[in-house]
């Protein structure tokens, strides 16, 4: 397994200088900024990254503004009580995705984020405080926990909203099969495990955030 300095330098003959590399990556909230974020804003961007699976995200961001609004602006306690009469009229209407396993899934989602404010103080501080080097516990809490969040759902809504992590996007996956980290798309709890190791290993070493890492094994590919 090479390492970060190795990878960053395959990254910049690539891109044309490490600065370049460096210059893309998103930045992340403190633990405090995180914390205060409101339920509402962490259930709408759940919402968009499942609408936007599987179809143009064009399309989601211009239909962007009825959303919010045919769902009450993501108000966490009403949405955590939709009845089935509100479910069918949103599968009618035009300003959203029709797509019923969709709009069940932010309801779902509604109901986890509010359970998890009643028995353990708070959404947002509980992904505030989830420690870097645990990140692949918390995709796998979100995947087995909340509603249509696994693969990069969970980890795009994550970096969204600015808790620091990395994207297993196509590129990032080449380079850690590239390492011999795994050997194909990590499906499994012991090939997260072993990501998170090489990406704790990286994090050590250079001092950089996942989000830096992320982004460096990305450019050193695509």
């Amino acid at each position: 397994m090479r390492s970060f300095e190795e990878i960053l330098t395959i990254a910049a003959e690539r891109k044309g200088g490490a600065d370049k590399v460096l210059a893309g990556v998103m930045p992340y909230k403190t633990a405090g900024e995180l914390a205060s974020i409101p339920d509402d804003r962490w259930l709408a961007m759940m919402a968009r990254g499942i609408f936007q699976a599987g179809i143009s995200w064009t399309v989601v961001e211009a239909k962007w503004p009825g959303i919010e609004e045919a769902f009450a602006g993501f108000d966490v306690g009403r949405l955590s009580m939709m009845d089935d009469g509100w479910l069918d009229a949103l599968l009618v209407d035009t300003r959203v995705i029709r797509s019923g396993a969709k709009i069940a899934a932010i309801r779902d989602n509604a109901v986890f984020i509010r359970r998890v404010n009643e028995a353990e103080g708070g959404f947002a501080r509980k992904v505030a405080d989830w420690p870097a080097g645990d990140f692949a516990g918390l995709l796998d809490w979100l995947t087995t926990t909340g509603s249509r969040l696994g693969g990069n759902t969970g980890a795009y809504m994550l970096r969204q909203m600015g808790k620091e992590g990395y994207l297993l996007s196509k590129d990032v996956v080449a380079r850690l099969v590239a390492e011999g980290v795994i050997g194909g798309p990590p499906t499994s709890r012991k090939a997260m495990a072993a990501v998170q190791a090489a990406f704790d290993r990286w994090r050590t070493e250079s001092g950089q955030s996942l989000n830096t890492i992320s982004r460096v094994l990305a450019q050193s590919i695509g």
